[in-house]
């Protein structure tokens, strides 16, 4: 009986759409972690100074921006590639594009012209944040209503996975070989993707609803999407929510570098903590999370998550009390992990389930921006000083309070039914409907 209980939980696991949607987590992380980190790396080697590095941080931004011409992306076809799909011959250019983006930051020298650089790093950020765009449309659509926690899951595992291995390939062949070669070589992580598009094809549930959508000039192609989002009933109650929900969390994970140096960890207890028992810990959330949305439900797994990662917060602060301490750091970033890790499926999912089908990518790409813009920009002009002023215990109290909002207002929607007013056509065409108490079971 135990035995059969794990067959059913692992088996969602390993149906075809989300084994693509580990696949295309994986090459979705590829362009981004090439910005983020083996560029500073790059160009800390290069001998560039820090407030250059830093400010290439700034090229991520596209990701923020990418639904500005999302609407390309579903609306204009592909001459000739577009017989293959929208989403695949999408998929297919940009991710040519990717890897040329990509060569160019690799073959551009920082010691000789930063500038040519900063372009090709800028031109990377634009073509990844295009990629993600497709990649995210091709996930959703692909999954049915009733896969989208566990797609939420496998997507994340594969972004995960991806990561740490262009990260870390990049590393040990630019030690050998030179940056050319590793950022040349790096473009093997579009592959995933490539493979997945030619093995599934064009989303059935994307194809379905384009054959009935009739032609439309650039005017409706670029307002349709957001048209049609904001005249459901609650539309601005469900940005605001996307917009406050991770305020307290994003606040929280910048300052953990800062609190563990203060509170004199050395490197290897930071790499052993944070990295290493952080990143299983992440791992198990993922599985869990997917879990929790099969069996109960959307609504339910959403609230559990959104409490966790509010509460996940208050470890810190009894880390910042307590001081130096490894059991304490262990417990504190295991457990934040284990809270993003069940976040990062069942909201991922909830945000997909927004979606219309006819507007995927421009949509989500709305969405997914929205997620992360609020909580960037006070986390970078008010953290610091916020933890100033008040110190890492009351700091990290303040957190979890304003983590609470996103919490109340999520519960205030449940109850009232906008949730599943709300929810698009993704999340009920095709089998399940993640309006349901407990997900329908496959």
């Amino acid at each position: 009986m135990a035995s059969g209980r794990w067959v059913d939980a692992v088996r969602p696991y390993i149906e075809p759409a989300p084994l693509a949607a580990l696949a295309l987590g994986i090459s979705s992380a590829f362009p981004l972690t090439m910005i983020n980190a083996t560029l500073a790396s790059r160009l800390a080697e290069a001998g560039i100074e820090k407030k250059s590095v830093t400010a290439f941080a700034l090229v991520i931004l596209a990701y923020n921006l990418k639904w500005l011409w999302a609407w390309i992306v579903e609306g204009l076809k592909i001459p000739v590639l577009h017989r293959l799909g929208q989403r695949v011959s999408w998929l297919f250019v940009v991710a040519a594009l990717v890897c040329a983006a990509a060569v160019g930051l690799g073959l551009s020298d920082p010691r000789v012209s930063l500038a040519q650089t900063a372009m090709a790093a800028i031109a990377l950020g634009i073509a990844g944040a295009t990629f993600d765009i497709v990649i995210d449309a091709y996930r959703i659509e692909l999954l049915e209503p009733r896969q989208l926690g566990v797609g939420a899951g496998m997507g994340q595992y594969g972004w995960r996975i991806g990561s740490a291995l262009v990260a870390s390939l990049s590393l040990v062949i630019a030690a050998r070989a030179g940056w050319s070669i590793a950022y040349i070589v790096s473009c093997a992580f579009a592959l995933p993707a490539l493979l997945t598009a030619l093995i599934m094809g064009e989303p059935a549930r994307h194809a379905e609803i384009t054959a009935r959508r009739p032609a439309e000039g650039i005017v409706r192609a670029v307002v349709g999407p957001f048209a049609e989002f904001f005249r459901r009933q609650g539309a601005i109650l469900v940005l605001a929510f996307i917009l406050v929900h991770k305020i307290g969390d994003t606040l929280a994970n910048l300052t953990f570098r800062l609190l563990f140096n203060d509170l004199g960890f050395s490197k290897d207890e930071i790499a052993f903590y944070d990295v290493g028992v952080g990143f299983w810990a992440l791992l198990v959330g993922v599985f869990v999370g997917g879990i929790l949305y099969a069996r109960l439900g959307m609504k339910r797994s959403v609230m559990i998550s959104l409490v966790l990662m509010a509460v996940s917060n208050l470890s810190f602060a009894g880390l910042a009390a307590a001081g130096h301490s490894n059991l304490g750091m262990a417990g504190a970033i295991g457990f934040e992990n284990f809270a993003s890790g069940i976040g990062g499926v069942t909201l991922v999912a909830y945000f997909s389930a927004l979606t219309d089908l006819r507007f995927t990518a421009a949509q989500y790409a709305l969405i997914s921006a929205a997620t992360s813009v609020l909580g960037r920009i006070l986390s970078g002009t008010t953290a610091g000083a916020l933890v100033e002023r008040f110190g890492y215990v009351d700091f990290y109290l303040l957190t979890t309070v304003v983590a609470l909002p996103g919490v109340v207002l999520f519960g205030w929607m449940a109850r009232s039914g906008m949730i599943d007013r709300s929810i698009g056509s993704a999340g009920v065409e095709g089998e399940g409907d993640t309006r349901a108490d407990v997900a329908v079971k496959g």
